[in-house]
């Protein structure tokens, strides 16, 4: 019988990116992409703070029920955990993990600059603090079996360059746009929505 780790494991672990002070927009794609890819029962990785990094962790702990089940519907609240109602209303992708069977309790990573893991966002389940600063970027993406960057800065553009250097696949959500020469790079996938950002994440991280 395979242990609690060994599941967790085999999930798809989907780095999710962007900036500490980002827009109601982007607020707002980064909880459902948590809610999305939680539903799906995805492992969520991130750098563990506020802004985008707590938002799609309140989202993928918003698809925990009352049973600790990963179900649709529901916004987090205290301990960031949830009923029925809230944002979210799409159809949950059904390929978070790679084994075959019902979508698991969703986990959040959140890989931290400091040394104080009670620095983490309070829907981090398991924080890992690092006390690398920026450096802990590298660490994201390499714990990540695919990425998703929504809005960001600097500090985003450097996740996004680390990740494709580390060949994960980069989704994009209003992010970077690259260009070579003048010419268009599209190597960061430029979705339509969170729900085609999680679809093709989802799909990268289980080859």
């Amino acid at each position: 019988m395979e242990s609690g780790a060994a599941r967790v494991a085999e999930r798809a672990h989907v780095a999710v990116i962007g900036p500490g002070d980002p827009s109601e927009e982007e607020r707002a794609q980064a909880f459902k992409v948590g809610a999305l890819l939680g539903r799906a029962g995805a492992v969520v990785v991130c750098g563990g703070l506020g802004g985008v990094m707590e938002e799609v962790c309140r989202g993928a702990r918003s698809a925990v029920g009352a049973g600790g089940r990963a179900e649709a519907g529901g916004r987090a609240g205290a301990g960031g955990r949830t009923g029925a109602g809230g944002r979210g209303g799409e159809a949950a992708p059904d390929i978070g993990a790679r084994s075959t069977g019902a979508p698991a309790e969703p986990v959040t990573i959140g890989i931290l600059p400091g040394l104080d893991r009670r620095d983490a966002n309070p829907f981090v389940d398991v924080a890992i603090p690092t006390g690398l600063g920026e450096l802990r970027n590298g660490l994201v993406v390499r714990a990540s079996d695919a990425v998703i960057a929504i809005g960001g800065a600097f500090g985003t553009l450097s996740e996004i360059a680390l990740a494709l250097k580390a060949g994960r696949r980069v989704v994009g959500l209003g992010t970077w746009e690259l260009a070579r020469d003048g010419v268009a790079d599209t190597t960061v996938v430029a979705a339509t929505d969170p729900a085609d950002a999680v679809a093709i994440a989802l799909d990268a991280a289980r080859r």
